[in-house]
């Protein structure tokens, strides 16, 4: 069963704008969604935990990455928050 991925607006607003800056990672950024989508656990997107923020994150490379909230265990939604640079988390 795939995940069903949710990009709030305000989620939209920050991606927008992050690939204003970064349009070289759009392609890494839908295949590491897609890959979060049939397989959250796979290796390449390095899932963990964020304790400080409550939340999880994926990475897109080395050095950006997505926030996110994982619903997994009542009804296989994520919810996305926040992309940017590692070092700003």
């Amino acid at each position: 069963m795939a995940l069903k991925i949710i990009r709030p607006d305000s989620y939209i607003k920050r991606e927008i704008k992050f690939f204003k800056k970064h349009p070289e990672l759009i392609n890494q950024y839908a295949k590491a969604l897609k890959l979060l989508s049939i397989d959250p656990s796979h290796p390449s997107l390095r899932l963990h935990a964020i304790k400080t923020k409550h939340c999880h994150s994926i990475s897109i490379n080395i050095q950006y990455r997505v926030l996110l909230t994982l619903r997994l265990m009542n009804d296989g939604k994520v919810l996305l928050i926040d992309i940017g640079d590692h070092g700003v988390y």
